[in-house]
């Protein structure tokens, strides 16, 4: 097992953070993204480009409600985010055991 098995798109930093974050929460539950922005330390400018790049990806949806300052986005991991979080963590595991 090498480093290249580690999936790219959950591999930088910040979008692992955001992976793990809603992996945290029970299947169909949301966070919203002012909380998520509020746990990770991002500006809400990078929060969104790296919300968007897993988004595109389908590892997570998004649900925006209301409009103007009234607005709420809400996050939660999608089946497939899940599972490639999943897989990234069993690789990460086979790596740091030297398998």
């Amino acid at each position: 097992m090498t480093a290249e098995a580690l999936d790219p798109l959950i591999h930088v930093p910040a979008r692992l953070q955001i992976m793990a974050t809603l992996s945290a929460l029970p299947d169909g539950d949301a966070l919203s993204f002012t909380r998520l922005q509020d746990m990770i330390g991002l500006t809400p400018g990078n929060l969104i480009t790296h919300l968007r790049k897993l988004e595109d990806a389908d590892y997570l949806t998004s649900d925006k409600t209301g409009s103007g300052p009234a607005s709420r986005t809400s996050l939660e991991l999608t089946p497939r985010g899940r599972a490639a979080l999943a897989t990234y963590t069993e690789t990460l595991r086979g790596l740091l055991n030297g398998l």
